[in-house]
């Protein structure tokens, strides 16, 4: 899991904190139609994370931040634990588009969270999009609500380490095992993005719409298979295959439709497909 080793929440050790920081990709000769920077980004204490709306939410309701669920200040949640509801005043760094921090956003609720099928946080905070844009002009980023497409150009922004990762949807993954806990429909990045610790929760932007696709969570460090740190691809017939030093997300897709009016869980919701307590 892509989270720095001062900060874990467990005494796991996690590899990979000296390698040579990543950059940017260059842009290639056909322009985005967006600019993807760290406008809306956050930085957490251990990990890094994004504002989030979703295409029904309105601007006055209470702003969302999304990380991994295994950002979870209280710790990893166990395999088949949903967490909906918990009190948190966990406070965000938000980043302009420069990268800087601007504001201390708090939360008041976990409103979602888990590591079953997905590695996903979502929190609310005690503000509103209108009342963030109104302070720092910085609008939220928009969750996709269909699924992503393989040989999508995407970039992965950390709001941790302040870096761009620029590749491509190399593909999709039927499960991805990762020590005692397995995920559904992972995407898989082409190599150039070669996210490191504190890169864990970073939004994983398509840079044709601004939109959010994924968010960022894994790679498989030293090559071995299945265990912490090394996640291992499992196919429908269960053939694992290992790919050392790629790394992958989880899709937010189907986040949208488990949240109702005044951006309020209702996993009961007609399509929501995420995992129940």
């Amino acid at each position: 899991m892509n989270k720095p080793l001062l900060a874990a929440l467990s005494s796991l050790a996690i590899a990979g904190l000296g390698a040579t920081p990543a950059v940017a990709a260059p842009h290639s000769a056909k322009a985005a139609a967006v600019t993807v920077d760290f406008a809306g980004t956050v930085s957490l204490s251990n990990c890094s994370g994004s504002v989030i709306r979703f295409p029904g939410s309105a601007d006055t309701d209470p702003a969302l931040v999304l990380t991994n669920g295994h950002c979870l200040e209280t710790g990893f949640p166990d395999p088949g634990e949903v967490i909906t509801g918990q009190s948190s005043s966990r406070t965000f760094g938000l980043l302009n588009s420069a990268g800087t921090k601007v504001a201390t956003l708090r939360a008041n609720q976990v409103v979602y969270s888990t590591m079953t099928d997905t590695d996903v946080t979502i929190y609310r905070t005690t503000t509103t999009y209108a009342a963030i844009k109104s302070s720092y002009g910085i609008s939220p980023l928009t969750v996709q609500d269909t699924h992503p497409v393989a040989g999508t150009a995407i970039k992965v922004v950390s709001g941790y380490w302040k870096r761009i990762y620029g590749c491509n949807i190399d593909g999709f993954v039927y499960r991805l095992k990762e020590g005692d806990w397995t995920w559904k429909d992972s995407v898989r990045y082409t190599s150039a993005c070669d996210t490191i610790g504190g890169t864990s929760g970073s939004p994983v932007i398509d840079t044709a719409t601004g939109k959010v696709v994924a968010v960022n969570n894994t790679g498989n460090e030293d090559g071995q298979q299945c265990t912490v740190n090394n996640p291992c691809e499992v196919d429908a017939n269960g053939t694992v295959t290992v790919r050392q030093g790629i790394n992958y997300a989880e899709e937010t897709y189907n986040i949208p439709a488990c949240f109702t009016t005044g951006n309020k869980l209702n996993l009961s919701a007609a399509g929501c497909t995420l995992p129940k307590p």
